[in-house]
């Protein structure tokens, strides 16, 4: 199965739909890859504090998949932040990995009463400069993050991934995207199950025949949304993928925006340090 791609700011070429680890112990990580990329997945998404970049990794040189088809994004920790801590956090996370570059790498959170994003950032631009990472971008930031970096950042964030489900539509930060040519990426796309159940969401999959989880993901694909549910359920894997042979209409776009009801699964970014 082909996946659409999005071209990012740089020009770089994002899988749409993509598999995410969050949670996964690192021992059943390497099981959970190999089945995502068995299905045509082709965009793996981890981070330093998940623990499994390691598990990641033995399913990517596993694979035999050639490099230049993966694109595999990591992420910065809270703790690692700071110019000289970022670079080295950095080099872990790839040695961890066991590849000699990054497609995506990502600041985790803002942490804003560290204040040390800025000083991130740089870091993370030099490792854009010496071709280290293929594309750089941020994690769980607002607008107001974002104005601040981009005052002395040399390079625009190419990515903001952010909690994003029907629950929590973040309209106001995927406007900012917009604006400024950031793609915006989901985590938690399915809210944990927690939207599932929304009437929006079961008269579509009663209408198409879909599972609630592909009616929500494929509202992601329409809105423009890069996607990493995650599974490790073989069974799941698959189905998640299988969200390109149907289509929503005007109606039912707008049905699931009146979903929205600031529903966060995880931390407010303004306040996690």
């Amino acid at each position: 199965m082909t996946v659409p791609t999005v071209k990012l700011n740089n020009g770089v070429e994002i899988p749409q739909l993509g598999f995410g680890v969050f949670q996964v112990p690192d021992q059943e990580t390497t099981a959970a890859v190999t089945a995502a990329l068995a299905a045509g997945y082709r965009s793996i998404d981890t981070a330093a504090i998940y623990g499994n970049e390691a598990g990641v990794g033995r399913a990517l040189a596993a694979s035999g998949l050639p490099r230049g088809e993966l694109f595999v994004t990591t992420k910065l920790w809270n703790a690692d932040q700071g110019y000289d801590a970022t670079l080295r956090a950095f080099d872990a996370s790839l040695a961890a990995l066991g590849l000699d570059h990054l497609d995506l790498y990502l600041i985790h959170w803002p942490t804003p009463a560290r204040d040390l994003y800025r000083d991130s950032w740089r870091a993370v631009e030099r490792l854009a400069a010496e071709g280290r990472i293929r594309a750089a971008g941020v994690s769980n930031f607002q607008p107001a993050h974002l104005r601040r970096l981009l005052d002395t950042a040399e390079l625009v964030p190419a990515v903001n991934q952010i909690e994003l489900h029907p629950g929590l539509q973040q309209a106001e930060l995927r406007a900012f995207h917009a604006e400024h040519g950031i793609v915006t990426e989901a985590w938690s796309p399915l809210a944990q199950g927690a939207v599932l159940a929304d009437p929006a969401v079961t008269a579509i999959a009663d209408r198409t025949g879909k599972s609630a989880a592909q009616v929500v993901l494929r509202w992601h694909l329409q809105l423009g949304n890069v996607v990493i549910p995650k599974s490790v359920t073989p069974a799941r894997i698959r189905q998640n993928l299988d969200v390109f042979d149907f289509t929503l209409t005007g109606d039912e776009m707008a049905a699931i925006a009146g979903s929205d009801r600031d529903l966060r699964t995880g931390p407010h970014p303004d306040r996690f340090n």
